[in-house]
C-alpha cells in the first residue's frame, strides 16, 4: 500500500477517511483535556460500610442506610435513612468502592457529587451528608489520610440539591481504587409525620483525556 506524506499545515475542510493506521499514533497525553466529566455511580452498588460482603438492607436500621426500590414505574432506587422523626441525633452510613478510569488525568480534579434532600418533612434541627474517602494501597490497607476536603453539608430541604465533595488528587492515578463512606446525619425531636433523608444520585466528576 502506498504511503503519503503531508505537510505540517494540512487544512482539511471536509470529511477525512482513514482506511489504515494513523502514524505516528496519538498518545492519550496529546488529546484535549475535558474537565468535570460525569461518571454515574450505581446506587445499587452500595454496601454496608463495616461488612462490605453485604448489600444495604431494604430499609435504614441501626447505623446502616437503606436501599429502597419504591414503586416500579414511579420511583427509582434510592438510598434512605428511613423515618427518623423524633429519633434525636442519628447517623447512618453506606460504602462505595470507586475506580478511576484509564482516561482520568493523573492528579487532576476529582469531585464526588451527591444529590440529596428530605422526603415528607425537614428535620427540626439538622440533616447533613458527609463523605470520607481513602485510597486503596493494593496491599489490603488504605494509603494516607482522608481524601475528602469538604465538610458535612446540609441536605435539610424538601428540594434535592447537588452536594459537591472535593477530593485531594495529589497521589491519584488512573486505575486507582477509592473507598468512600457516606454518612447521613439527622437530628429531629419533633413528633409529627415522617422525616426521611434521601440520596437520589451519586456521581464522580473527573478531568479526563480520551
Amino acid at each position: 500500500m502506498a504511503k503519503f506524506s503531508f505537510p505540517d499545515d494540512v487544512d482539511v475542510r471536509g470529511d477525512l477517511t482513514i482506511r489504515g493506521e494513523l502514524l505516528p499514533k496519538l498518545s492519550r497525553s496529546s488529546l484535549e483535556q475535558d474537565d468535570a466529566q460525569t461518571y454515574q455511580v450505581p446506587l445499587t452498588s452500595a454496601k454496608v460500610w463495616d461488612a462490605v460482603q453485604s448489600a444495604l438492607p431494604s430499609a435504614g436500621a441501626a447505623d446502616d442506610l437503606g436501599l429502597e426500590t419504591g414503586t416500579w414505574g414511579t420511583d427509582a432506587p434510592h438510598i434512605s435513612t428511613g423515618d427518623l422523626k423524633a429519633a434525636g441525633a442519628t447517623t447512618r452510613y453506606c460504602l462505595f468502592e470507586l475506580r478511576l478510569p484509564p482516561e482520568y488525568v493523573e492528579g487532576e480534579t476529582a469531585t464526588l457529587r451527591i444529590s440529596a434532600g428530605m422526603e415528607t418533612n425537614v428535620a427540626d434541627t439538622t440533616a447533613t451528608v458527609d463523605v470520607e474517602a481513602y485510597l486503596v494501597d493494593r496491599e489490603s490497607l488504605v494509603d494516607g489520610s482522608d481524601l475528602c476536603t469538604t465538610a458535612a453539608t446540609s441536605c435539610n430541604s424538601l428540594t434535592f440539591d447537588d452536594l459537591d465533595y472535593t477530593l485531594t488528587t495529589t497521589n491519584l492515578d488512573p486505575g486507582d481504587t477509592i473507598l468512600v463512606r457516606v454518612a447521613v446525619a439527622v437530628n429531629d425531636a419533633a413528633t409529627g409525620t415522617a422525616v426521611i433523608a434521601t440520596i437520589g444520585a451519586v456521581e464522580l466528576l473527573l478531568d479526563i483525556r480520551g
